[in-house]
């Protein structure tokens, strides 16, 4: 296990610049997810903390090594892909196998890497079957059993779920939290998927078009915005953004509440209405201005249908940005 620190990490296609200088320290056995939409450059970084791609400014440390011009094999990392990337003509024990082989490691010692991750992640009565043979869920746990057996300093993960159904994906992510509370190595898990980041991490760092929009714990950043991006890309759905006098005034949908017309702080011309069974989203816009969308989360037992819905909101859960830089006001 090892502290991980990217400083003022930078990097650039030609005149092209991807990553827009990334700082951060990674505490030991800490559990990091980078997370971000499409094309915000979170693989980027990563491919770089793994040696994949060569860093154009700044400096990357793991342990106590500067690693920016070590191969990824010398860097004493493991990486988890979304794809699994197993050999089909290998068994899962010589799947696992194979990396501790090229290493030189004895017999014995590969036997007893490959058996304890096969029991730490439930895979002993599959070793001798092929990927084939195997469902998504188990092939990802052999894909983290692989890098489990090379007992790393760091994990790196790249949008490992992604593939798997929404039934899979709560499953693993419990497998996951459960083996890193076992093993305790430090962690960098790059997903776009907001609840994979609220439920696994212990802080996140949420990008933007290659730069950091905020570092903290889920639970913090979800309370406490620092920008209208993170406002709007945390929850679902994501806060409401309404402009007022040259500010954004935010409120999540689950602080609306309808109320009689003469109690009304907002007015909303409804358009679709999502029942969920124990909650009802209801998407429209405000009846002052076509142009701002508005979504509310009301129980099912509130009434909500096509027409104008009043609503009204505690001020204490009012959250305030400034309009031109999107930064959070804070009183």
């Amino acid at each position: 296990m090892a502290k991980v620190s990217l400083k003022d990490v930078r990097k650039s296609y030609g005149n092209l610049e991807v990553i827009h200088g990334v700082s951060m320290a990674i505490d030991d056995g800490e559990f990091i997810v980078i997370l971000g939409p499409s094309g915000c450059g979170k693989s980027t970084l990563l491919r770089m903390v793994a040696g994949l791609e060569v860093i154009t400014a700044g400096e990357i440390e793991i342990g106590d090594r500067v690693v920016n011009r070590l191969e990824p094999k010398d860097r004493d990392i493991a990486m988890v892909f979304q794809n699994y990337a197993l050999y089909p003509h290998m068994s899962v024990y010589d799947n696992m196998a194979y990396g501790l082989r090229i290493r030189g490691l004895t017999k014995s010692e590969i036997d007893e890497r490959v058996r304890k991750a096969g029991d730490i992640l439930e895979l002993g009565r599959l070793l001798q079957r092929k990927p084939r043979e195997l469902s998504g869920g188990q092939r990802q746990r052999v894909a983290m059993g692989r890098a489990i057996v090379r007992e790393p300093q760091v994990f790196l993960f790249d949008e490992p779920l992604s593939n798997l159904d929404a039934k899979l994906r709560v499953q693993m992510r419990g497998e996951l939290q459960a083996l890193h509370r076992r093993l305790g190595t430090t962690s960098l898990f790059v997903t776009h998927d907001q609840v994979e980041a609220m439920t696994l991490a212990q802080r996140m760092i949420v990008m933007n078009a290659g730069h950091v929009e905020q570092i903290g714990a889920p639970l913090a950043v979800y309370a406490k915005p620092a920008t209208t991006f993170v406002a709007g890309f945390i929850g679902s759905p994501p806060m409401n953004l309404i402009p007022r006098e040259g500010k954004f005034m935010g409120i999540r949908p689950e602080h609306l509440l309808p109320c009689a017309a003469s109690e009304a702080m907002l007015t909303v011309e409804v358009d679709l209405v999502e029942p969920l069974g124990s909650d009802t989203l209801v998407y429209g816009h405000l009846a002052e201005s076509g142009d701002t969308r508005v979504a509310a989360r009301l129980h099912a037992s509130m009434p909500a249908a096509a027409g104008a819905l009043a609503l009204r909101y505690d001020p204490a859960h009012l959250h305030w940005f400034d309009q031109s830089s999107g930064k959070r006001i804070d009183a």
